[in-house]
């Protein structure tokens, strides 16, 4: 937990209202919503219940949320209309955890929680519950004491957290929360179809998507297809591009054209796109999402991108400069500049006055065998697509084109049971 980080006790928070970037009002916060953990590790929270305009509650994923106050609360404007239905892992902070009954650790006396508050954790856009503020006796009564109010850790408390014990898949997926995704792809993998689906439908929609891309072809269909298709859409708009855009490709047609028109028009387009290109071609392999910066940024700008957490390692390695629009396809395609580059300028340094321009792009038609030759021999890990009006499309990464030049069976062969003699132990 970051030290310095102060804590927002969540009674500031009810009702408060929620902004985009530009100012604009979006709703208002009716409820926060946390994953309890197993054993006396503090809740995390997951997103918030944001009620907009037509008083219909929706999910806002912490992930969209740039800033949390007790005035405020502003996101990146990025909004899924669908109404809020809650996860069975999922425990919404006003609705369950105030006014419950709970015990203190040190002396076993029991205690009704008034508040609790939250703290950022030094990752970006990650808060967890952190305090909990309790009252000795009943809810309510005689006039207390001042000191029979208090605020203690999280940890000094019991009563919230899952048990360690029992068969739901709310503790399964507890008990392997710090696993990769393709280390928890590996324990889905080997689970029975029933206990897949239960797993599958009791993760958030991040987590899940994070999942399915590291899973084989066949597991991917199955799960999608046991998922109503309103949450098959959002776990298909939380997966990268080029991976949703491969799982669609598997579906029959009727299902695949259902799931894109239930996802957010700008999501569905980029997948749209990238289904238009043959699939082991750089337009079938590229992710529509690389880092893109105009030329009158700064290394400084470039820099804070590339330190953003969700990036893979292979598209944090550089950013393309272009003229605007800054979304893919883009306007004129200028150059690259590289991570290290990055770290040799002074941080006020325009990266269109450090771009290199001269490492060619591939065209959306490359075919795989000159992909790789492309990356091999510029010693690359990822590279640049345009088109030929010169706009970037995107960026194929080594990862992806690993991805296919493996063998087909290579997502199962390559499991080596992670954790599974746990996972076994709890489904018997």
């Amino acid at each position: 937990m970051a030290g310095g980080a102060p804590v927002i006790f969540v009674s500031h928070l009810s009702g408060v209202p929620v902004f985009d970037p530009q100012g604009d009002p979006v709703g208002r916060l009716r409820d926060l919503v946390a994953m309890l953990r197993v054993g006396n590790r503090p809740p995390r929270l997951v997103g918030l219940v944001v009620e907009v305009a037509s008083r219909r509650r929706i999910f806002l994923p912490m992930t969209r949320v740039t800033d949390i106050a007790s005035g405020q609360i502003i996101t990146t404007g990025v909004l899924n209309v669908r109404r809020f239905e809650q996860r069975a892992t999922e425990r919404l902070v006003f609705g369950e955890l105030l006014d419950r009954r709970v015990r203190l650790v040190e002396d076993g006396s029991e205690v009704t929680v008034l508040d609790v508050a939250v703290q950022q954790l030094p990752a970006r856009r990650e808060f967890e519950v952190a305090k909990v503020f309790v009252r000795r006796g009943g809810r309510s009564g005689a006039l207390r004491r001042r000191k029979d109010a208090f605020t203690v850790d999280w940890s000094d408390v019991t009563g919230f957290s899952l048990e360690e014990e029992g068969q739901g898949a709310e503790n399964l997926v507890a008990t392997f929360e710090t696993l990769r995704p393709v280390e928890l792809a590996n324990v889905l993998h080997n689970l029975t179809a029933k206990r897949r689906a239960e797993v599958a439908a009791a993760l958030d929609d991040d987590r899940l998507a994070d999942v399915l891309e590291e899973l084989p072809d066949d597991d991917q269909v199955e799960i999608l297809g046991k998922l109503k298709d309103e949450r098959a859409a959002d776990v298909l708009e939380a997966m990268d591009p080029d991976d949703a855009a491969d799982l669609l490709s598997e579906l029959p047609e009727d299902d695949k054209e259902r799931l894109l028109e239930l996802m957010q028009p700008h999501d569905a387009a980029d997948v749209r796109r990238l289904m238009s290109y043959e699939e082991r071609t750089a337009g079938g392999l590229m992710t529509t999402e690389p880092i893109v910066l105009r030329p009158d940024a700064t290394v400084a700008d470039a820099l804070a991108r590339v330190r953003v957490r969700d990036l893979s390692p292979a598209l944090a390695a550089q950013v393309y400069v272009c003229r605007p629009p800054e979304d893919t396809p883009t306007g004129k395609y200028l150059g690259t500049v590289h991570f290290q580059r990055l770290l040799r300028e002074p941080p006020f340094t325009m990266v269109g006055a450090v771009v290199d321009s001269d490492l060619p792009p591939l065209s959306p038609g490359t075919p795989l065998p000159a992909v790789t030759s492309h990356l091999a021999a510029y010693n690359m890990v990822s590279a640049a697509v345009v088109d030929a009006s010169g706009a970037l499309l995107g960026a194929v990464t080594v990862d992806d084109v690993l991805d296919h030049l493996l063998p087909d069976d290579w997502r199962e062969t390559g499991f080596h049971g992670i954790g599974m003699e746990e996972v076994r132990a709890r489904d018997e």
